[in-house]
C-alpha cells in the first residue's frame, strides 16, 4: 500500500483521486482489507446522485445541488457525523467509515468531494479551522458552503460564525482565509494529521510516526513535517 501511496504522492494535485487516496491510507492500516468492494460502494453512492440530478436543470442553483449530494449521502445511505465517539481512530479511517456509516468531518467530506466530482461539479475542501466544510459550485459561479459532519447542511454566514465559536471560543471571528480552497493534499494532510493526534492520545509513538511519515510523502517538502518526525 505505501508503494500504491507514493504513486498517488508523485501525482500532481488536481489528479489525485481523494476517495482513492483516502482508502490507500487506511489499508495502510488494515492491509487485508479488499478495496474492491469500498470502492464500489462509493460509485454506486455516485450513480444514486447521478440518478436524483437528472431531474435538475442544467443551471440549477448550487443550494439543489447540496439538496440532492446531501439527501443521498446522509438521508439514503445514512452518513452522519460520529458525536458519540469523536476521537475513536475508525472515524478517520475512510473503510470504517464506510462500514460504520459514521465518521469525522475530513473523512466525510472527502466521501462528498468525491460524490460530487464524480457528477462534474465544481466542489472543494475549505481552510476552515478545527471543522472541515467543503464548497459547490454551480455552473453559472454561484456557491453554497456545506457540513458534511452534520448531514450536509447549508452553513449560512451566522452558522459559519457560531461554529467557529463553538470550536475555537467567543474571542474568534471569521476571516477571508477560511473561505479559501485547499489542495487535496492539504486534505489528506488533514485526515492524517487526525490519525497522528489520536495516535499520539493513545501514547501509540510508532503509529504516529506512521501517520506522520505518510504526511511526509504526500508533503516531502513540508519541513514541519520533518522537523516534527525529529
Amino acid at each position: 500500500m505505501k508503494a500504491a501511496l507514493s504513486r498517488i504522492a508523485a501525482q500532481d494535485d488536481d489528479a489525485i483521486d481523494l476517495a482513492e487516496a483516502a482508502l490507500v491510507l487506511a489499508a495502510i492500516d488494515h492491509p487485508a482489507s479488499d478495496l474492491a468492494v469500498y470502492r464500489e460502494h462509493l460509485h454506486a453512492i455516485s450513480a444514486h446522485v447521478r440518478t436524483a440530478a437528472q431531474a435538475l436543470d442544467a443551471d440549477a442553483a448550487p443550494e439543489e445541488l447540496a439538496r440532492v449530494l446531501s439527501t443521498t449521502i446522509a438521508e439514503d445511505f445514512r452518513y452522519l457525523g460520529d458525536e458519540d465517539t469523536y476521537n475513536d481512530l475508525d472515524n478517520a479511517n475512510l473503510m470504517r467509515v464506510i462500514e460504520r456509516r459514521r465518521g469525522l468531518p475530513v473523512v466525510l467530506g472527502i466521501l462528498y468531494l468525491c460524490v460530487a466530482r464524480a457528477q462534474g461539479w465544481n466542489a472543494a475542501g475549505l481552510n476552515f479551522p478545527g471543522h472541515f466544510l467543503i464548497r459547490l459550485e454551480s455552473r453559472d459561479g454561484r456557491r453554497v458552503i456545506l457540513d458534511p459532519f452534520h448531514g450536509g447542511r447549508v452553513m449560512e454566514t451566522h452558522s459559519l460564525r457560531e461554529l467557529l465559536k463553538a470550536v475555537h471560543g467567543n474571542g474568534e471571528e471569521l476571516q477571508t482565509a477560511h473561505y479559501q480552497p485547499v489542495s487535496n493534499r492539504e486534505v489528506l494532510l488533514r485526515l492524517q494529521n487526525n490519525v497522528k493526534t489520536r495516535r499520539i492520545e493513545q501514547n501509540d509513538m510508532p503509529g504516529a510516526l506512521e501517520a506522520l511519515g505518510s504526511m511526509q510523502l504526500l508533503d516531502p517538502s513540508n519541513a514541519n513535517l520533518w522537523r516534527e518526525a525529529g
